[in-house]
């Protein structure tokens, strides 16, 4: 990133935006989170609507519904790797067709995130020049809205050949650089339960 994608720029073009939507939704019974309606929209068009003017490009990580997620209109990628690895197979599959120096990415079932967010993780992406940024709160790493540069590709696919599935010890073996938000837990805010969407929409309905 050169001076004229700064930290604070509305729109950052060497960055692309994966948005996962491709989860097993265990918790709630198995069903698509990406395409749950919440306060009125599925979640995958609250968080596109978030992320679009941020990124130069966007890409959907989805294993089912793919014509839902293409009428989009942006590229749905699925996992390569045969049986369920989590999260990571589907930013394995992102960092493969990611064109942008930095993939930045964005999990579906957390709608409340705001733009600061990448401004954040941007900032400490150039002030530190490291492969990958993560941000932290009080109570834990973010994995899944880690900002990575492109190259960490191949580390990824040894990680995931070699068996291992937990998005946290592959970022903390690059190693990523921590971004304390602990000011705004909100944004990690997402939705495992039924209970989890129902207090999501009261709170989007609030803010409205």
């Amino acid at each position: 990133m050169n001076d004229a994608q700064s930290a604070d720029s509305i729109r950052n073009p060497t960055i692309t935006a994966l948005i996962l939507a491709g989860g097993q939704a265990a918790r709630m019974g198995g069903v698509d989170k990406g395409l749950v309606e919440c306060a009125g929209q599925p979640l995958i068009a609250r968080v596109l609507h978030k992320v679009e003017p941020l990124v130069g490009n966007v890409l959907i990580s989805a294993n089912r519904n793919l014509p839902t997620y293409a009428a989009y209109g942006y590229p749905v990628l699925c996992d390569s790797r045969t049986g369920y690895s989590g999260p990571l197979a589907g930013i394995e599959s992102g960092l493969r067709a990611c064109e942008t120096e930095y993939l930045w990415i964005v999990p579906c079932d957390a709608p409340l995130f705001e733009a600061e967010l990448l401004q954040r993780l941007v900032r400490a992406c150039l002030e530190s020049a490291c492969a990958a940024v993560v941000p932290t709160d009080d109570m834990r790493v973010h994995a899944t809205f880690a900002l990575l540069h492109s190259d960490v590709r191949p580390s990824l696919q040894e990680f995931l050949t070699a068996g291992k599935r937990k998005a946290r010890d592959w970022l903390s073996g690059l190693p990523a650089i921590a971004v304390d938000c602990s000011d705004h837990a909100e944004w990690f805010t997402n939705i495992n339960t039924v209970e989890d969407l129902e207090a999501c929409q009261h709170r989007i309905r609030s803010m409205s």
